[in-house]
Protein backbone atom coordinates (compact mmCIF):
# COMPACT_ATOMS: atom_id res chain seq x y z
CA UNK A 1 0.00 0.00 0.00
CA UNK A 2 1.21 3.39 -1.37
CA UNK A 3 1.22 6.34 0.88
CA UNK A 4 0.11 9.41 -0.77
CA UNK A 5 0.35 13.11 -0.09
CA UNK A 6 -0.32 16.20 -0.99
CA UNK A 7 2.24 19.09 0.03
CA UNK A 8 1.71 22.70 -0.01
CA UNK A 9 5.54 23.92 -0.26
CA UNK A 10 6.46 27.15 -2.47
CA UNK A 11 2.88 28.29 -2.76
CA UNK A 12 1.78 25.16 -4.92
CA UNK A 13 -0.31 21.51 -4.31
CA UNK A 14 2.24 18.51 -4.92
CA UNK A 15 1.36 15.17 -5.52
CA UNK A 16 4.19 13.21 -3.10
CA UNK A 17 3.94 9.06 -3.22
CA UNK A 18 6.19 6.93 -1.18
CA UNK A 19 7.96 9.90 -0.40
CA UNK A 20 8.68 11.14 -4.28
CA UNK A 21 7.11 13.90 -5.53
CA UNK A 22 5.23 12.85 -9.18
CA UNK A 23 3.31 16.18 -10.40
CA UNK A 24 3.56 19.33 -9.46
CA UNK A 25 -0.33 21.26 -9.53
CA UNK A 26 -1.62 24.71 -9.64
CA UNK A 27 -2.18 26.64 -6.65
CA UNK A 28 -5.88 25.47 -6.95
CA UNK A 29 -7.29 22.27 -6.20
CA UNK A 30 -10.95 21.05 -6.18
CA UNK A 31 -11.39 17.96 -3.18
CA UNK A 32 -13.80 15.46 -2.18
CA UNK A 33 -12.73 15.59 2.10
CA UNK A 34 -13.48 11.81 3.08
CA UNK A 35 -12.60 12.86 7.11
CA UNK A 36 -10.31 13.88 9.28
CA UNK A 37 -8.67 13.48 12.16
CA UNK A 38 -9.17 16.09 15.05
CA UNK A 39 -7.08 18.63 15.74
CA UNK A 40 -3.11 18.05 17.38
CA UNK A 41 0.10 19.91 17.87
CA UNK A 42 3.13 19.24 16.72
CA UNK A 43 6.71 21.28 18.08
CA UNK A 44 10.07 21.27 16.30
CA UNK A 45 13.12 22.19 17.95
CA UNK A 46 15.62 24.54 16.19
CA UNK A 47 15.03 26.77 12.86
CA UNK A 48 13.27 25.63 10.15
CA UNK A 49 14.92 25.05 7.43
CA UNK A 50 13.17 23.93 4.32
CA UNK A 51 16.55 21.91 2.68
CA UNK A 52 16.21 19.57 5.45
CA UNK A 53 13.92 16.94 6.66
CA UNK A 54 13.38 17.03 10.49
CA UNK A 55 11.48 14.68 12.86
CA UNK A 56 9.30 16.38 15.90
CA UNK A 57 10.62 16.82 19.33
CA UNK A 58 7.15 16.76 20.74
CA UNK A 59 3.75 16.13 19.98
CA UNK A 60 0.34 15.33 21.22
CA UNK A 61 -2.66 14.03 19.02
CA UNK A 62 -5.27 15.47 21.58
CA UNK A 63 -3.78 18.93 21.92
CA UNK A 64 -4.41 17.94 25.88
CA UNK A 65 -0.60 16.12 26.86
CA UNK A 66 1.86 15.01 24.57
CA UNK A 67 1.77 11.22 23.27
CA UNK A 68 2.71 8.10 25.26
CA UNK A 69 5.48 7.82 22.64
CA UNK A 70 7.17 11.29 22.75
CA UNK A 71 10.62 10.15 24.04
CA UNK A 72 11.33 11.43 27.54
CA UNK A 73 14.11 13.61 26.22
CA UNK A 74 12.51 15.63 24.27
CA UNK A 75 9.00 15.80 26.21
CA UNK A 76 8.50 19.09 26.54
CA UNK A 77 5.64 19.26 28.91
CA UNK A 78 3.53 17.24 31.08
CA UNK A 79 0.58 19.38 29.77
CA UNK A 80 0.30 20.98 26.60
CA UNK A 81 -1.79 24.11 28.65
CA UNK A 82 1.12 24.23 31.21
CA UNK A 83 4.12 24.40 28.15
CA UNK A 84 6.38 27.28 27.72
CA UNK A 85 6.01 26.24 24.44
CA UNK A 86 2.29 27.07 23.90
CA UNK A 87 3.26 30.32 25.00
CA UNK A 88 2.18 33.47 22.87
CA UNK A 89 5.86 34.67 21.43
CA UNK A 90 7.51 31.22 21.85
CA UNK A 91 7.98 31.36 18.01
CA UNK A 92 8.40 33.81 15.24
CA UNK A 93 6.23 36.42 15.11
CA UNK A 94 4.51 36.53 18.23
CA UNK A 95 3.39 33.19 17.56
CA UNK A 96 3.04 29.91 19.68
CA UNK A 97 6.26 27.41 18.93
CA UNK A 98 4.35 24.49 19.29
CA UNK A 99 1.46 24.39 16.29
CA UNK A 100 -1.74 23.31 15.59
CA UNK A 101 -1.93 21.03 12.69
CA UNK A 102 -5.23 19.03 11.04
CA UNK A 103 -4.56 15.92 8.91
CA UNK A 104 -7.34 15.53 6.21
CA UNK A 105 -8.04 12.26 3.78
CA UNK A 106 -8.63 13.94 -0.03
CA UNK A 107 -9.52 12.56 -3.21
CA UNK A 108 -8.96 14.59 -6.36
CA UNK A 109 -11.74 15.51 -8.37
CA UNK A 110 -10.58 15.32 -11.64
CA UNK A 111 -8.39 12.52 -10.64
CA UNK A 112 -8.98 8.73 -9.78
CA UNK A 113 -11.24 9.60 -6.85
CA UNK A 114 -10.62 6.01 -5.36
CA UNK A 115 -7.18 7.75 -4.79
CA UNK A 116 -6.66 8.93 -1.11
CA UNK A 117 -4.48 11.19 -0.17
CA UNK A 118 -3.48 12.63 3.33
CA UNK A 119 -3.38 17.43 3.17
CA UNK A 120 -2.07 18.25 6.65
CA UNK A 121 -3.04 21.86 7.55
CA UNK A 122 -0.90 24.04 9.25
CA UNK A 123 -2.16 26.40 11.94
CA UNK A 124 -2.75 29.74 9.31
CA UNK A 125 -5.15 27.25 7.62
CA UNK A 126 -7.18 26.25 10.61
CA UNK A 127 -7.82 29.45 11.67
CA UNK A 128 -9.42 33.07 10.24
CA UNK A 129 -12.20 35.16 9.09
CA UNK A 130 -13.97 34.62 5.94
CA UNK A 131 -13.03 37.22 3.28
CA UNK A 132 -14.91 37.21 -0.04
CA UNK A 133 -16.60 34.01 0.57
CA UNK A 134 -12.94 32.19 1.26
CA UNK A 135 -12.76 30.35 4.67
CA UNK A 136 -10.44 29.03 7.08
CA UNK A 137 -10.96 25.22 7.99
CA UNK A 138 -12.78 25.81 11.08
CA UNK A 139 -15.20 28.23 9.70
CA UNK A 140 -15.90 26.54 6.47
CA UNK A 141 -16.87 23.49 7.79
CA UNK A 142 -19.50 25.83 10.22
CA UNK A 143 -20.95 27.24 7.17
CA UNK A 144 -21.54 23.83 6.05
CA UNK A 145 -23.19 22.36 9.28
CA UNK A 146 -25.52 25.71 9.03
CA UNK A 147 -26.60 24.89 5.47
CA UNK A 148 -27.05 21.22 6.63
CA UNK A 149 -24.24 20.26 5.01
CA UNK A 150 -21.33 17.69 5.44
CA UNK A 151 -17.65 18.42 3.71
CA UNK A 152 -17.89 14.52 2.39
CA UNK A 153 -20.87 15.48 0.48
CA UNK A 154 -19.55 18.25 -1.30
CA UNK A 155 -16.75 19.08 -3.72
CA UNK A 156 -14.44 21.44 -1.88
CA UNK A 157 -12.21 24.12 -3.95
CA UNK A 158 -9.31 24.59 -1.98
CA UNK A 159 -6.44 27.84 -2.60
CA UNK A 160 -3.42 29.69 -1.11
CA UNK A 161 -4.09 33.14 0.42
CA UNK A 162 -1.37 34.87 -1.59
CA UNK A 163 -1.23 38.24 0.42
CA UNK A 164 -0.03 35.39 3.41
CA UNK A 165 3.67 35.38 4.64
CA UNK A 166 3.14 31.49 5.80
CA UNK A 167 1.32 28.62 3.78
CA UNK A 168 -2.67 29.60 4.29
CA UNK A 169 -5.23 27.40 2.41
CA UNK A 170 -8.88 28.96 2.64
CA UNK A 171 -12.25 26.90 1.13
CA UNK A 172 -14.57 27.05 -0.13
CA UNK A 173 -17.36 24.49 -1.69
CA UNK A 174 -18.38 24.45 -5.34
CA UNK A 175 -21.26 21.88 -5.86
CA UNK A 176 -22.62 18.67 -4.83
CA UNK A 177 -21.53 15.36 -5.25
CA UNK A 178 -23.36 13.55 -7.89
CA UNK A 179 -24.27 10.06 -7.13
CA UNK A 180 -21.83 8.16 -8.00
CA UNK A 181 -19.23 10.09 -6.75
CA UNK A 182 -21.18 10.52 -3.07
CA UNK A 183 -21.10 6.00 -2.96
CA UNK A 184 -17.50 6.45 -3.98
CA UNK A 185 -17.00 9.30 -1.16
CA UNK A 186 -19.44 6.95 1.42
CA UNK A 187 -17.09 3.88 0.63
CA UNK A 188 -13.87 5.76 1.42
CA UNK A 189 -14.70 7.30 4.92
CA UNK A 190 -13.11 4.23 7.16
CA UNK A 191 -11.11 3.21 4.08
CA UNK A 192 -7.97 1.58 5.31
CA UNK A 193 -6.27 4.03 3.21
CA UNK A 194 -8.16 6.73 4.40
CA UNK A 195 -7.57 5.97 8.02
CA UNK A 196 -3.71 5.80 7.46
CA UNK A 197 -3.64 9.17 5.76
CA UNK A 198 -5.35 10.90 9.02
CA UNK A 199 -3.69 9.24 11.46
CA UNK A 200 -0.07 10.41 13.01
CA UNK A 201 1.34 6.70 14.76
CA UNK A 202 -2.05 5.21 16.27
CA UNK A 203 -5.74 3.84 14.63
CA UNK A 204 -7.76 6.71 15.27
CA UNK A 205 -10.81 6.38 18.57
CA UNK A 206 -14.44 6.74 16.76
CA UNK A 207 -17.13 8.56 18.63
CA UNK A 208 -20.43 8.02 17.06
CA UNK A 209 -21.40 11.65 18.51
CA UNK A 210 -17.85 13.33 17.59
CA UNK A 211 -17.36 15.43 14.68
CA UNK A 212 -13.48 15.47 14.35
CA UNK A 213 -14.28 19.24 13.62
CA UNK A 214 -15.95 19.67 16.92
CA UNK A 215 -12.77 21.24 18.40
CA UNK A 216 -12.14 25.31 17.11
CA UNK A 217 -10.36 26.93 20.07
CA UNK A 218 -7.42 25.32 21.24
CA UNK A 219 -8.12 23.58 24.18
CA UNK A 220 -12.49 24.29 24.46
CA UNK A 221 -14.84 22.16 22.51
CA UNK A 222 -17.48 23.79 20.82
CA UNK A 223 -20.85 22.15 19.52
CA UNK A 224 -21.07 23.00 15.93
CA UNK A 225 -23.46 20.15 14.76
Amino acid sequence: MSFKKISIRDGKFRKVVDGKEVQIDSDVLDVVIVNAAGMSRMFYAGSYDPNRAASPSCWSSNTQAPDPDVPAETRQSTRCIDCEQNIRGSGGGGSRACKFLQRIAVTIVEDNLYDVFQLQLPATSLFGEAERGWMSMQNYVKHLVKHDTSATTVVTRICFEQTSYAPRLRFRPMRVLDEAELKIAMELEKHPDTLKAITFSAPPVWSSAASPFDEVEGFTVSEIA
